[in-house]
């Protein structure tokens, strides 16, 4: 716009100028005069509509358009979508139904049997996305961090490399129940218990997570490290005796042993308490603290803590002499020669 005027500004009240026509056009452009200003100069004596000067409502409409915002960031990878059927009541596997190329993640001694087309691969982290991205010294960090709950350093991928669905099932190491969790449902994320992972289908991220309260670290009966599952797809955990869900409303606590814990959601409230009384703390045999959970949040309680069973077939070979081979006769080894 060639215009040796000397213009002045009206904007909201307030007057600026004297300016050339080229330093309106550049406000304009630059965005600090909108198209509700008022001009005027020798050319025009009254205050006029910017948009009526045609030199700038046509520098109004080839003003750049602002940046669009950042797209949202995307989903988290989804885990391949796999089939599954859970079999059996006290001991019990799963068997999982993959299509061509899908696969499925478990711990080393899972395994139960298998169809020709799969494939088996023992690996460093867990085949998801987030180990992929880590390099070769992110999964052996991520497998040594692994080792500390309890897991092996390796876990082994099962993928169907035939062109029809193939099976294979995994057992659980313990008499119990194989529990199925759609993390879709629970923001893809939830922490367990040590050793309670089964297996997944690919895609699920197995993790550690820090606890972070000293008490429930040292106490809580699974130390400082808990399990981590993230991702969108299914998982399956392993737990003893009878296994029941709790939907904890807010605010709402519940107080159990704590072996008993086998996951929960992120948002839960976690910690230890003690449980009050000498006598009770000393003679009570329920041990020094209760694990408290404070919702709101869904909770995976265990009738049969693995450590409870373990410490029950202890004593009992404890008392039985471990096993000397006379278990079978009313009178042990009496009588018995030399």
């Amino acid at each position: 716009m060639s215009d040796p005027a000397i213009w002045y500004l009206g904007i909201n009240g307030q007057q600026q100028g004297p300016l050339g026509a080229q330093a309106v056009i550049d406000q304009i452009r630059a965005g600090t005069v909108t198209n509700t200003a008022y001009v005027y100069s020798q050319t025009s004596p009254a205050w006029t509509p910017i948009l009526q000067v045609a030199g700038f409502a046509a520098a109004f409409q080839s003003a750049a358009a602002p940046p669009p915002p950042p797209p949202p960031p995307g989903p988290a990878p989804v885990a391949d979508q796999i089939d599954f059927e859970v079999f059996g009541n006290e001991m019990q596997f799963v068997e999982v139904v993959l299509d061509p190329g899908e696969a499925a993640i478990a711990e080393a001694g899972a395994f139960f049997y298998m169809d020709p087309g799969i494939k088996m691969e023992t690996i460093f982290g867990d085949g998801s996305q987030q180990a992929q991205n880590q390099g070769f010294m992110g999964k052996l960090m991520a497998g040594a961090k692994r080792v500390l709950t309890g897991e092996s350093l390796f876990m082994t991928i099962f993928g169907n490399g035939a062109q029809t669905r193939q099976k294979v099932a995994f057992a659980a190491p313990y008499p119990g129940k194989i529990i199925p969790i759609d993390l879709r449902q629970y923001n893809g994320t939830l922490l367990c218990q040590k050793d309670s992972f089964l297996c997944a289908a690919k895609g699920i991220a197995v993790g550690i997570a820090w606890n972070k309260k000293v008490g429930a670290g040292l106490f809580g009966g699974e130390g400082f490290i808990l399990q981590k599952l993230e991702g969108q797809g299914l998982a399956f955990i392993h737990a003893g005796g009878t296994v029941v869900a709790k939907e904890l409303a807010a605010g709402e606590t519940l107080r159990l042993d704590t072996g008993c814990l086998v996951a929960f959601e992120p948002k839960v409230n976690y910690d230890i308490q003690w449980v009050g009384g000498f006598k009770s703390a000393l003679f009570g045999g329920e041990g020094l603290f209760f694990a408290t959970l404070t919702g709101p949040g869904k909770v995976w309680l265990q009738s049969l803590p693995f450590s409870r069973l373990a410490g029950r077939m202890l004593a009992a070979a404890v008392a039985s002499g471990f096993g000397r081979g006379d278990e079978g006769s009313a009178i042990g080894g009496i009588g018995m020669g030399s």
